[in-house]
């Protein structure tokens, strides 16, 4: 199945698309954010929320960037 990996700001635009509708092979993968939007410009220090979404399964967590 497709994996997505998408930040969001804490008004809940989207700031970054890491992983776009790829497939990946069973086990466990890194990604990493450098902490840049999709025009590759530094994002502020603040929450954030990344949305994980795998075939019909969707986790969304917060997270601090600390600069």
């Amino acid at each position: 199945k497709k994996i997505s990996l998408i930040v969001y700001n804490a008004l809940g635009q989207k700031v970054k698309s890491l992983i776009s509708d790829e497939v990946y092979n069973h086990g466990s993968h890194t990604v990493t954010w450098d902490a840049t939007n999709e025009a590759g410009n530094k994002v502020a220090t603040g929450m954030y929320v990344y949305s994980l979404k795998f075939g019909n399964f969707e986790k969304n967590m917060r997270m601090m960037l600390i600069k």
